[in-house]
């Protein structure tokens, strides 16, 4: 048994009280998570019940929260497109030809387009179109139908939606990631909460959460990577069933330790990988509603009978650093 799961077991007795003290739907400034510790294996694995030898309590601090209660493009913690590198101009972010490109993923065969308050898409001016909206602490990304009008500016996209990023606002190394959210369901809906390297490479990537749309209650957390020698890319990971994920909100998390990356629902682990190789740099969350793909399972294609609005209900985002002295376990920027 190594240092590392002595140090975490022998938390166990410390830490319960403030574990059961702590709801589900709180993000406190510090947190304690019932982790595995028996070994983890490249091909991930289900968790299942475990007893007290295979489990500890590891602590945590606090580093990201938004719980919603204003706009989340007013605080400078979000952006709304994926970033394109120092090549691409900031211009180009806001409008005008081939500005779709970091507005959408293509190559899944999504049929929306991101936008947001300042996006002009073919043109320069503004269109006003902002897919975020916040009541009582709960940010809705919503998805609606192209209005006729501006297909043609909006590059023919079906769908306006939206999505967020911290991107060049916050990105860690190692710690846990959460969001709480309800799941919306529908043909073509594709809900997600995610994690990309912040060197801008790919893969790694992590799935805390994809919604499969027709499938209500169907959750999937997969981990991919890349195989150096080979440059073949390698997924693993699982589907849940959380009845009436669409109705009520649940906690999706993911805890990045130096050895392995444990999921959970609703702060249970619920599977484990060992960590593969690659996963080097800080990453950063990125929370977005797609409509439509040709590859992702339970989703399928925008048809008469998806949904002419849609909303993507988000309580919180929360991130936590483990607070231990693990290497590395502080890089966050």
């Amino acid at each position: 048994m190594t240092t590392r799961f002595l140090v975490t077991i022998g938390l166990v007795a410390a830490f319960t009280p403030a574990l059961a003290a702590e709801g589900p739907q709180d993000a406190p400034p510090e947190l304690t998570l019932a982790v595995t510790t028996d070994p983890a294996t490249i091909q991930c694995r289900k968790v299942g019940t475990q007893g007290i030898d295979a489990r500890a309590f590891l602590p945590m601090r606090r580093t990201f929260n938004d719980d919603f209660d204003e706009h989340p493009l007013s605080s400078g913690r979000w952006v709304p497109h994926y970033a394109g590198g120092a090549a691409w101009p900031e211009a180009r972010y806001w409008g005008g030809d081939g500005s779709d490109f970091k507005r959408k993923t293509s190559a899944n065969g999504e049929q929306q387009i991101y936008v947001d308050p300042r996006y002009a898409g073919r043109g320069t001016t503004p269109l006003g179109l902002d897919p975020f909206r916040v009541h009582d602490g709960v940010l809705s990304i919503v998805a609606r139908r192209t209005p006729p009008e501006l297909r043609d500016v909006l590059f023919n996209n079906d769908y306006i939606s939206g999505i967020l990023t911290t991107q060049g606002t916050f990105a860690q190394k190692y710690g846990y990631f959460e969001i709480r959210a309800k799941i919306p369901t529908g043909t073509a809906v594709w809900p997600a909460f995610w994690m990309l390297a912040d060197d801008g490479g790919w893969p790694p990537e992590v799935d805390v959460m994809e919604g499969r749309g027709q499938q209500p209650g169907a959750v999937v957390m997969t981990t991919h990577w890349r195989i150096p020698a080979t440059g073949k890319i390698e997924h693993c990971g699982f589907d849940y069933m959380v009845p009436g994920a669409d109705a009520s909100f649940h906690n999706y998390g993911v805890l990045w330790e130096p050895d392995r990356l444990v999921y959970f629902i609703d702060r249970e682990p619920v599977s484990d990988i060992k960590v593969p190789i690659g996963f080097d740099d800080p990453m950063y969350m990125i929370v977005n509603l797609a409509m439509g793909s040709k590859f992702f399972l339970g989703v399928g294609f925008v048809d008469a009978a998806t949904p002419a609005t849609v909303a993507f209900e988000i309580d919180r985002i929360s991130a936590y650093q483990i607070d231990m002295n693990f290497a590395g376990a502080s890089n966050v920027r």
